[in-house]
């Protein structure tokens, strides 16, 4: 499952990174499509409330997924640090934990969705028209979070072992049979958002399918039996030290988004579904530094685990510079041509104009967090999660969301008005960082790597 030699540890840096962040990059295109093929079918064949429906009830969803995916990235770490030490007996226990802990999460948060969904939707301000649709999208789509669980779980545990390939061959199998399956559902069947909820489990189920096919068949790159689920000696503990404070992140900087939707939502039908469109744009225009965020989390994870920190840091700054580059690109477009952006979602001339208003103020961001999310990435890796939560909540709940609410009440208020909140806090993560890594740099450098131990030491 893992190459021979192990190029992310030895040579050149700059083609083993990008070999590394190509398949990622393509992975987090396929994920947006995959959700907003959603929003796309919904809006070709339904009307703005079933928008609005799908456009709230995917934000209540990427909230559980953000979960998920902090605590998977404990998985990515931890194991990539085995790796990188060839500690084969931490690298199977670390899966055994990670099989423990994500059975009990999948149990508990499955419980809460399907019994707090209409509670959340009440909290969210979802409009009159999309309430009864949103409520039965999200309680779908919690039915089958046992896959939403396993997608991310496997894929985290492919990252750690260097292989980015497999969870793009994964989410290219969920994509493209989400698609079919909202064509036939939607377009053909009119079950309009229930049919998209129905759709985006399916393709996971498949998906969660095919990768436990391909672990069985290729087999892990160490030795792994029953004894280390039954047996993983605190694993669960170090996943959780590592990837909780991401989870919680996650959760937390999710939720802030949540907040936002209901300040929007307070505006009307329209404003709801703009701002769900421009959510579902920025998986798009996002991918080059999000797809460089989890590239240097494994890749910095391994070097870290072989005692290579001067490594780890030019990757780091490898990935900047390319990521800057395309994030100046990106901010131009969504501030140009924010109305050919939003077209791609909705035929609707108000909706449109109104998601490009949003986008002209809000595009800002992309210059900024194309250096951002590579600091956060190496953060990552070398463990310091904590501060990747600090950071993140420090911007959503000082910044974002106070900006956003003193914005939404301004007299003459707007969609274009309240979006400068958004590239505001991203300034305010970027500094934060910047401070962080000078702060930690020195230290680790001068104790040949490591200021701390980390959670699997």
């Amino acid at each position: 499952m893992a190459d021979t030699k192990n190029t992310i540890l030895h040579g050149r840096i700059f083609p083993p990174l990008i070999r590394f962040a190509i398949p990622l990059m393509l992975a987090i295109l396929l994920q947006a499509l995959y959700g907003a093929v959603d929003l796309f079918v919904v809006g070709k064949f339904g009307d703005t409330a079933s928008v609005s429906a799908v456009s709230n009830g995917s934000q209540i969803m990427h909230t559980i997924t953000g979960i998920i995916t902090g605590l998977t990235m404990g998985v990515t770490v931890l194991v990539g640090h085995a790796v990188g030490a060839k500690d084969n007996d931490r690298a199977a226990r670390t899966v055994g934990g990670a099989i423990r802990l994500f059975a009990l999460v999948t149990v508990v948060i499955t419980t809460m969705m399907v019994i707090f969904t209409k509670e959340i939707a009440v909290f969210m301000n979802v409009p009159a028209e999309a309430m009864d649709k949103t409520v039965e999208y999200v309680r779908i789509c919690s039915a089958g979070t046992v896959f939403i669980v396993g997608f991310n779980a496997i894929s985290g545990l492919f990252r750690g072992l260097g292989n980015s390939k497999s969870p793009l061959l994964f989410i290219g199998i969920a994509c493209a049979v989400n698609i079919a399956a909202d064509l036939l559902l939607v377009g053909y069947f009119k079950l309009d958002a229930a049919g998209a909820a129905y759709a985006t489990i399916f393709a996971q189920a498949v998906s969660v399918v095919f990768s436990i096919f391909k672990i069985r068949h290729d087999k892990l790159p160490f030795p792994f039996c029953k004894e280390h689920i039954a047996r993983p000696e605190g694993a669960q503990l170090r996943i959780l030290a590592t990837g909780g404070p991401l989870a919680l992140q996650d959760c937390l900087v999710s939720t802030s988004f949540l907040i936002i939707l209901a300040i929007i939502n307070e505006f009307g039908l329209v404003a709801s579904a703009s701002l769900g469109i421009a959510e579902k744009l920025f998986l798009f225009l996002a991918i080059v530094p999000m797809s460089f965020m989890s590239a240097l989390s494994a890749f910095v994870a391994q070097n870290v685990g072989a005692h290579q920190e001067r490594r780890a840091l030019d990757a780091m700054k490898i990935a900047m510079a390319i990521s800057f580059v395309f994030g100046l690109a990106v901010a131009a477009l969504s501030v140009l041509k924010g109305n050919m952006l939003a077209s791609i979602f909705e035929d609707d001339p108000l909706v449109i104009a109104t998601a490009a208003e949003y986008l002209r103020s809000s595009g800002l961001e992309y210059a900024v967090i194309a250096i951002t999310f590579c600091f956060l990435g190496y953060f990552n890796g070398i463990g310091k999660t904590t501060f990747v939560m600090i950071e993140g909540l420090i911007s959503s709940f000082v910044f974002r969301i106070p900006l956003s609410y003193f914005l939404s009440r301004l007299p003459d208020t707007n969609l274009y008005i309240i979006g400068f909140a958004v590239p505001l806090s991203a300034l305010s993560s970027l500094i934060l960082c910047i401070a962080y890594f000078f702060f930690v740099r020195s230290r680790r450098l001068r104790n040949g790597g490591s200021d701390t131990p980390l959670p699997s030491e």
